[in-house]
């Protein structure tokens, strides 16, 4: 299905409230239900993007691309799947497949289920297969042994020492692409937490950064109040979205929802991914979150991929979202 670009999704008529006074038609107004894999495009020095799988549609003109997936849950092994290796390893076939190579991958989170060296082992291997640099952020299930040290260990050759080990930023084709984490010291309700350390060293790296440079940002737990009563949201995000808003292009990838949802506030633009392993509920929709239990022929329809693309002369991107299966009318 296509979605305006120059809308979010219109809001529905209100329907009656739920057990928990919420009105799930207002919750569900602001999401966009598609895949787990993000294939951006840097063209003119703007992030956009397109569909994996469909490499031929990219414009010629790009001067790199990358590539975002999420949620893995390498080791979970409960309905409605029991197998989240196979469904990581079609994500990452379909990279591979790829005519037009893109620079790197970005993995918002949640490698790993039980944050186990088996469960990192057997995702990274997958993941490799698309060989390629990757970027990873950590997410809550990442982090839950010894202050989440595995997790930095591990990938250590992209984040730096001391104070700042636990964020990064780098530079590719004239964009500037930061790495946050804001999953190891949850706040009330499970909202996500950046912490005063990570916003100074957020304002320094900013510093002498031209507002005219394109920002991509990414962490696991949403920057925006996509859902604070689920813990899907940031304490402390509105300090960092404030350091952002001179800029230009601020596009803020995240996970952790397990759903597409957009929001565009300004020039920023905020994008969250499916997992490649389970989906949940949408806002309100259930008691809270966590795996919805689906019948096995819908559990590949409610993960797949998505096409994002820049429109010449335009500021918003034309998303087009498909899915690893096709649901059966």
């Amino acid at each position: 299905m296509k979605t305006d670009p120059n809308a979010l999704p219109s809001s529905q008529p209100p329907d009656e409230l739920d057990e928990h006074g919420k009105r799930r038609r207002t919750a569900l107004s602001c999401m966009a239900w598609a895949g787990a894999g993000v294939i951006w495009t840097v063209s003119g020095g703007v992030p956009v993007s397109r569909l994996i799988s469909s490499a031929e549609a990219a414009e010629k003109t790009s001067s790199f691309s990358f590539v975002q997936i999420s949620d893995s849950h390498i080791g979970f092994n409960k309905d409605p799947n029991t197998e989240p290796t196979s469904t990581l390893e079609e994500a990452i076939t379909r990279v591979s497949a790829m005519q037009k190579r893109p620079a790197f991958m970005i993995h918002t989170g949640d490698i790993t289920h039980m944050s186990k060296p088996a469960q990192f082992d057997t995702a990274t291997q997958i993941i490799d297969k698309a060989g390629m640099d990757v970027h990873y952020v950590p997410g809550e299930h990442d982090v839950l042994v010894e202050d989440g040290n595995p997790f930095f260990d591990r990938f250590s050759g992209q984040y730096g020492k001391g104070s700042n080990r636990h964020w990064y930023s780098f530079d590719q084709g004239g964009v500037h692409f930061i790495g946050l984490t804001n999953v190891i010291d949850l706040k009330g309700g499970g909202l996500g937490f950046l912490g005063d350390a990570q916003l100074a060293w957020l304002k320094a790296d900013l510093q002498g950064k031209s507002s005219s440079t394109p920002i991509v940002v990414f962490a696991h737990i949403p920057l925006w109040a996509l859902y604070p009563q689920w813990g899907w949201g940031t304490d402390d995000s509105a300090q960092a979205l404030a350091l952002l808003k001179r800029f230009g292009s601020v596009t803020v990838l995240n996970g952790h929802v397990h759903q597409v949802a957009q929001k565009v506030e300004g020039e920023m633009r905020f994008y969250s991914a499916m997992s490649t392993a389970f989906p949940q509920p949408a806002p309100g929709a259930a008691s809270g979150p966590g795996p919805m239990k689906v019948p096995a022929e819908q559990l590949r329809t409610m993960l797949g991929l998505r096409e994002v693309t820049h429109i010449a002369g335009r500021g918003q991107l034309a998303v087009t979202d498909t899915a690893l299966a096709v649901a059966q009318s």
